[in-house]
């Protein structure tokens, strides 16, 4: 069987991973050309392309971990094979991350190269809301939210919403960077995936036009206080990359979630805030805005 030739992912294979990603109703928040291209640094992101089938791979502590591979189903076993012979030949086991449930059913059920033990990660969970709510924040559960809106406004009331741009580029990035400083003063330990994040985000307003995005910030005074992009995952779902916010100022991270889903997102039915990664006020944040579904995403490995 021939060896995948795996390279590293280049900005340049925007269109080629869209094509794979596109083809089919994918829920998985990794399945994102602009996630993967802002996080290939610190995974070493490499992908192939071979007879049709789009393969991916991490290196993560040393060992090596397969993406899904993205091909029809009556091809997963031809692909399972592949990626097997591949990790094999590498003198490594194969594991797989990131799975969505219906891949990691069949490799549990129907794979007849072996057996593989699944695991549900917590930590890469997608959170899914329905838009209509955060554009609303109605009703009862979503009231406090709909509370810290109405004094953002309060306070604010010239605050305006604008379309990311080449106007305003610069000034999101001036945010960026203060949200960093102050992140840094505020932490004991340096977290290097959050330098690895203000990295990816940089590349992206540097060359914004390329990578196709919705975008939109929150101005008060004249200072740029909070903005978010994002791209179409799926026919009726958006999925949001970043939300930064200027925590000094009340309000900031609401407004923009329910400004930048109103504005930008009125085509979709759902968004899709990706995982919390295991971060304890990330995830007290996801879940207060009552999410509508969860994407469980699973872990498997050739036993």
């Amino acid at each position: 069987m021939k060896i995948i030739e795996f390279r590293l992912l280049k900005k340049e294979d925007k269109a080629l991973c869209q094509t794979y990603f596109l083809r089919d109703y994918r829920l998985n928040s990794h399945l994102s050309f602009t996630n993967l291209y802002m996080w290939r640094e610190p995974y070493h992101l490499m992908l192939a392309e071979q007879d049709g089938i789009l393969y991916m791979k991490v290196t993560w502590q040393g060992a090596d971990i397969a993406f899904q591979p993205m091909a029809p189903e009556e091809r997963w076993q031809e692909a399972v094979d592949a990626v097997r012979a591949h990790f094999e030949a590498a003198g490594q086991k194969l594991r797989f991350m990131g799975l969505e449930e219906p891949f990691a059913n069949w490799l549990k059920e129907s794979y007849t190269g072996g057996k593989f033990a699944l695991e549900a990660n917590r930590n890469e969970e997608d959170y899914v809301y329905l838009a209509e709510k955060l554009r609303t924040l109605s009703g009862r559960k979503l009231h406090s939210k709909k509370n810290h809106l109405n004094a953002f406004h309060k306070l604010y009331p010239l605050a305006v919403y604008e379309e990311i741009s080449d106007e305003n580029l610069e000034d999101c990035k001036r945010e960026l960077d203060a949200w960093y400083a102050l992140r840094r003063s505020t932490t004991e330990q340096e977290d290097p995936f959050i330098g690895y994040e203000r990295k990816g985000i940089l590349e992206v307003f540097d060359d914004y036009a390329y990578f196709d995005l919705r975008g939109g910030a929150i101005r008060v005074d004249d200072r740029i206080v909070a903005f978010s992009f994002g791209e179409r995952l799926n026919r009726d779902t958006a999925v949001i990359h970043v939300e930064k916010a200027d925590p000094d100022v009340r309000g900031a991270f609401t407004a923009i979630n329910q400004a930048f889903v109103e504005h930008a997102w009125q085509d979709m039915t759902y968004i899709n805030r990706e995982e919390d990664m295991g971060l304890p006020g990330l995830r007290h944040a996801k879940e207060s805005y009552k999410p509508e579904k969860i994407i469980w995403k699973y872990t498997a490995e050739l036993k």
